[in-house]
């Protein structure tokens, strides 16, 4: 009964897969860079607005296969808000309670839409508390801890099965540069680049992966340092950067990583809706920023190409926060330094 009960919920799953259609890759037309062409792999098209709703799906299929998950397992997951509103969306898809643990200071939209898909939200003061009182809520309920920062490398088949490496280069295949030059994303489990830097091996493709990481992250440190033992308060940037090194961060997949200023993560996400003409998340700029500087050093070399980039998520999670003049002011700090330098980058 048991497995019964399984097999329906692997066939929901991939039903909703197949009810999706691919994310789209989009072409940026920036100014500046005549051999250089920009796309944006647009995340936010997913049912549930993220990046993270790949993650999610994974996760799931990974436990229930694992035969972890069953027809009343309570599902706990440590999370800043995007994968969250993602696993709460597969657990109200499979009739499954849910809860996420997070900081208290989480942006209000994601929370709604946690508990808009029946989730609830079980909120720690600090960062670094949702590891161990995600454990606990387990052991309490007898639950399931999804632990995406470790499951998310290997919950993913990486050699294909759409995923979203095998995605972008599929898109690609009819562009003037179908290889690109570079892939440029930020890690918040790792999983993601993990899965893009695997891929990229396996095909034997000449494309290198940059990640980009924002201020008070142990992620860049930690590649430049090789030191497993590193801690931080935390990324003010949601979503990306993490106060510990993450099991599913693989750093020897990465050809080289790039520390992002957070003014300049906020820049670059407020440049960027002028030229596409809808919000995008912060994590997003830091993307954005990482790209044009990669493009920045193809340009001096007199090199052309293209540089791939992901838009994780939508900037309308984040009114009250990174849009908001007064709160970047406050918990950010000046960005007009970053956009002059975007400024100079752009019209050089």
């Amino acid at each position: 009964m048991c497995r019964d009960w399984a097999h329906r919920a692997i066939e929901s799953i991939q039903a909703d897969f197949q009810r999706s259609s691919d994310t789209h890759l989009i072409k940026l037309d920036v100014p500046g860079f005549e051999g250089i062409d920009f796309y944006l792999k647009d995340e936010s098209t997913h049912p549930t607005g993220s990046l993270k709703h790949r993650l999610a799906r994974s996760l799931y299929l990974y436990g229930l296969t694992n035969g972890w998950i069953s027809q009343h397992t309570a599902i706990i997951e440590s999370s800043s808000g995007s994968t969250a509103v993602s696993e709460a969306y597969f657990a109200r898809l499979l009739g499954l309670p849910f809860i996420a643990v997070m900081p208290r200071n989480t942006a209000q939209r994601k929370i709604q839409q946690i508990e808009f898909y029946g989730g609830k939200c079980h909120f720690v003061d600090k960062s670094d508390q949702i590891y161990a009182e995600s454990e606990r809520l387990a052991r309490e309920l007898n639950g399931h801890y999804m632990d995406q920062f470790t499951y998310a490398e290997r919950a993913t088949d990486w050699r294909g099965n759409n995923n979203i490496a095998c995605s972008i280069f599929e898109q690609m295949q009819f562009e003037r540069h179908p290889i690109p030059s570079w892939i440029v994303m930020s890690a918040g489990t790792g999983g993601t680049s993990a899965t893009i830097g695997r891929y990229i091996r396996y095909k034997c493709f000449d494309t290198r992966l940059l990640v980009v990481d924002p201020d008070n992250s142990v992620f860049y440190p930690y590649f430049k340092s090789g030191d497993p033992a590193l801690t931080s308060c935390g990324s003010r940037i949601e979503g990306i950067g993490r106060p510990r090194v993450e099991p599913s961060f693989v750093p020897s997949v990465v050809d080289d990583m790039l520390q992002v200023p957070d003014g300049a993560s906020i820049a670059t996400m407020l440049w960027l809706e002028s030229l596409l003409g809808r919000k995008v998340g912060p994590s997003t700029g830091t993307n954005m920023w990482g790209a044009l500087q990669q493009a920045e050093i193809l340009r001096s070399q007199g090199k052309s190409g293209s540089i791939v980039t992901l838009l994780c998520d939508s900037g309308e999670r984040y009114l009250e926060t990174y849009y908001n003049p007064d709160w970047v002011d406050r918990q950010i700090g000046p960005i007009a330094d970053y956009q002059q330098q975007l400024e100079k980058l752009l019209h050089n």
